[in-house]
This record gives C-alpha cells, structure tokens and sequence, in this order.
C-alpha cells in the first residue's frame, strides 16, 4: 500500500518541518551518522528513515491522531505508533553543556496541555497541563535546553530547578521575568515597600531587560506553530521528547539552507 504522503516528493518537507529540502537531507545524513538507519534484528520498517523523520515531524506538526495520520504514509496505526516513540527520541534536542562567558540566556516556562494526568495538573489555563522550562541564546535566538516537564501547577521559581533546566546551564548568565524570585536569576526591579516610582536608572534598566527577555516569547510562540504542543496525547516522556524535538526543529529552521 502507498501513502500519499512521502519524503520522496521535497515539496512535502518544508510544510510538516519548517525545512528546507537541503535542511531536511542534512538532517537525515547526520542521523545516519548516529546509526539511526543500521540493519537490525526483527521485522524492518516499513519506511525509509527519511518518511519516518517526516511522519513523526507531521505527527507534531499537525496533531493529528494516527488513525488520521497512519493512512497518508501508507502504514497501520500500531506501526505509527511504533515510529513516533522511536523516531522521536533521535530528534530530540542534544543540550549544550558548555558556554562561553560572555554568553547570556534567557528562560521562560511554557505551559502545554497534556493528556496523561499521571504526570500533569489542573494550572492556570484551567487545563491538565505539565510546565516546560525553555532556555534560549539571547544572540542566536537558538534553544539550548528544554527542561524535564514537571506538573503544571508548579511556578517557574520552583519548575527551573525541578525540571533540570537550572542544572544545564551551569553558571551562565540568565535573564527571566519576575516569576524568578529568589533562584539568582537576573530579574527585573521591584518597587522596595513604600517606594512610589523607581529611580530613572531602574527604569532603563528594565526596559532593555523587556526587549531582551521579549526573544524567548517569540521562541515559544513559534514553537506552539507545532500544535502537539497545544494538546499532547502522548503518555510518559512523550510530551518531553515531542517539545525537545520541537526545539531542535526550530533550531535547525535558523540555520542557513
């Protein structure tokens, strides 16, 4: 049986992974580098390693349930399945772990509604819903850690250290929004009690401390672009692989075709 739906054609590449095609075949050569395509033992996949990348980006890209999805590569729901709990792993975002000095990072939490109730809670959104600490190069705009998914009545102060996000980026500096109190993150100013207006010092201060700290929000809204992250129904550490591979996607989008 033939799909509809295959990396074979290029112009099926950019719209489910925000890639080129040249992108999109650096992608593919470095994961059969990393022995992602090796000859195994058992029953072999039913696709190449390029429809399977693809499958698994349109599978986050879309959200589409795989009984929607399984039918347009021309495979069974099981096998789709099977392909997104494998596949997914090896797209994830490979972290950093070390940093020049002058290095300056940003993180923010973002909120992602999860099906699984055994690893989210009811938050703000008034939604099941685990927290995801995303750090970002304030340069490069490029994410460079994507925390472990905690429960998302959890706040940022708590969820930065939780999650593991604190310790990946060791002793870099990092700029973050007032939810931060008390982690040593650079915060902006607060008004001390009684204090009507800051000094003009203050003010500046933290008006370049918004537009810097703006770049994370517009990371995490062109991460939303994949709509696993508005509704995940994937169970344990899916929800984490799907948002670490949809950073190191957004990574790979800003680099040069």
């Amino acid at each position: 049986m033939s799909g509809v739906i295959t990396a074979l054609k290029p112009p099926w590449t950019a719209p489910f992974t925000g890639l080129s095609p040249r992108q999109f075949s650096k992608l593919i050569n470095a994961l059969r580098r990393e022995g992602r395509d090796t000859v195994r033992r058992g029953r072999p996949w039913s696709l190449s390693l390029e429809d399977r990348v693809l499958l698994v980006a349109a599978y986050w890209r879309t959200n589409l349930t795989l009984r929607q999805l399984a039918p347009l590569f021309g495979i069974s729901k099981s096998t789709a399945s099977r392909i997104i709990g494998n596949v997914g792993r090896s797209l994830a975002l490979q972290q950093r772990k070390r940093f020049r000095k002058d290095t300056v990072l940003i993180v923010d939490g973002t909120l992602v509604p999860t099906r699984d109730h055994t690893i989210a809670e009811q938050s703000k959104n008034y939604r099941y819903s685990t927290n995801h600490q995303v750090v970002i190069d304030a340069d490069t705009r490029r994410v460079v850690a994507v925390g472990r998914p905690v429960p998302g009545n959890r706040n940022d102060c708590k969820a930065w250290g939780l999650s593991g996000a604190k310790d990946a980026v060791g002793n870099a500096t990092v700029i973050a929004d007032g939810g931060y109190r008390g982690t040593g993150l650079v915060i902006p100013h607060r008004r001390e009690r009684g204090q009507v207006e800051l000094p003009a010092w203050k003010e500046d201060h933290m008006a370049s401390h918004r537009k810097v700290r703006a770049r994370v929000e517009h990371v995490l809204a062109r991460m939303k672009d994949w709509k696993i992250l508005r509704d995940c129904r994937l169970k344990g550490d899916g929800v984490f692989w799907a948002a670490s591979g949809v950073a190191h996607m957004h990574n790979l989008a800003l680099t040069q075709a």
